[in-house]
């Protein structure tokens, strides 16, 4: 299938680098190279990253902060990563354009689907921030709004993981890796991909999600070539 347009998820924890804390400079480098080199083959990029490597809302419940105080701050952290990316993203020769979901100018313009149109038809990659701009929503569920509301092909979720396996290989040197997998088999097998709110939009709006390694350099040109590489899930 030809690739019109995709959202790529990427984890805040892994723009921390080793650690997954504060900002690693080669991490962000890195993953603007590989950007910047699938976005010149035409492919429209919208990308939703994590704060996590900044600050993740739970770890501030039951330490002073409340519930949506602290998601508020992760949103900020979101946005922190945005903001980093675009410019590593333009260090590279790569247009790019931050859009917040909540008004933060001149950070950032305030996101909608139009607005992100015209982005990509300039050929630029449009880094949405902020999560939803809303507490109680993890950026997996951002990404998923987003990549339905851009009418993407294709949701990216670029991990440390290159694939989704029947246990986490990480602790179990058994577990095997699956190629292509359904949505149903994915909640009868309670297999971990996005949260269930993230999924269950996905599954609903029939957005197939790919689940790959993006700490591999090259791999996002490779699944955006349709190279056998990582999990899909689809229908």
């Amino acid at each position: 299938m030809k690739l019109k347009r995709v959202l790529l998820k990427l984890s805040g924890e892994s723009l921390g680098g080793g650690s997954g804390n504060g900002i690693n400079a080669e991490k962000f480098a890195s993953y603007a190279t590989q950007i910047a080199k699938a976005a010149s083959t035409g492919v429209q990029i919208g990308i939703v990253i994590g704060g996590g490597n900044i600050f993740r809302g739970l770890s501030g419940v039951g330490k002073g902060v409340d519930r949506v105080k602290g998601d508020q701050m992760g949103m900020l952290a979101t946005v922190i990563n945005s903001v980093g990316l675009c410019a590593a993203l333009e260090t590279v020769g790569c247009r790019s354009r931050v859009l917040t979901s909540i008004n933060m100018a001149p950070v950032g313009e305030i996101y909608s689907k139009a607005k992100a149109l015209e982005c990509f038809e300039r050929g630029e990659v449009v880094i949405i921030a902020g999560g939803t701009g809303n507490p109680f929503f993890t950026t997996d569920t951002a990404s998923a709004l987003r990549g339905v509301e851009i009418e993407a092909d294709l949701l990216l979720k670029g991990t440390r993981v290159d694939g989704i396996y029947t246990a986490d290989p990480e602790k179990d040197p058994t577990a095997t890796k699956f190629s292509t997998i359904s949505f149903s088999e994915v909640i009868e097998k309670r297999l971990k991909v996005m949260d269930l709110t993230a999924f269950t939009m996905c599954m609903e709006n029939n957005l197939p999600i790919m689940v790959f390694d993006m700490d591999t350099v090259g791999n996002l040109e490779r699944v955006l070539n349709g190279e056998p590489i990582g999990t899909i899930v689809n229908s």
